[in-house]
């Protein structure tokens, strides 16, 4: 049996709309959270292991996730319990100068179920590093949320960044579905 662990990337407060003072409100967040919520409480219960990714720019001078600040912190309905395993990180990449490559190895993990923030960013590149190193992901989008963009004059809404990011995800790295599919995923 292959076993499963859910990674939970930066689903922290600057991110959300409701939070008084978000330096960085992605529009689909309080949703995409409600699923990663549950999908959170389908691993507790299935004793599958949880690992919390966590977000913290390198400087105060950042845009969002400043050091020390609230809006770095994990949002209340997807905090971490004591024996969950919380992994800060600097870079897009939840793999690039931290832990979690060996965190999988040593659980012996081969297949990951991954939600979080911000789809065209951190999830992106979480994927496609965990594909290349050998792991079975699955990516609920649906518990995923995405920015608003700007590039050469055109303005993108978060949903098509959303749609153009999950898109090729599906088509050559990972297993893209539902919240619903992924927790079927970790009730089995």
């Amino acid at each position: 049996m292959t076993k499963t662990a859910l990674l939970m990337i930066d689903i922290q407060n600057d991110y959300f709309p409701s939070f008084s003072g978000s330096l960085m409100p992605l529009p689909a967040m309080d949703a995409a959270s409600e699923n990663a919520a549950s999908l959170l409480l389908a691993a507790r219960n299935s004793g599958t292991k949880v690992i919390h990714i966590k977000h913290v720019m390198a400087s105060s001078e950042a845009p969002f996730f400043k050091p020390g600040t609230a809006g770095a912190e994990l949002y209340d309905s997807v905090a971490p319990v004591e024996e969950e395993t919380i992994i800060e990180k600097a870079r897009p990449s939840s793999f690039v100068g931290t832990t979690l490559e060996d965190e999988l190895r040593e659980g012996q993990i081969e297949h990951i179920i991954v939600c979080g923030a911000m789809s065209q960013m951190c999830v992106d590149a979480t994927v496609r590093a965990a594909v290349d190193l050998g792991f079975k992901v699955s990516v609920a989008h649906d518990a995923c949320a995405a920015a608003n963009v700007m590039h050469d004059g055109v303005s993108v809404s978060s949903d098509m960044v959303h749609a153009a990011i999950m898109a090729p995800l599906a088509a050559s790295y990972a297993e893209v579905e539902r919240t619903s599919k992924s927790l079927l995923k970790l009730q089995s």
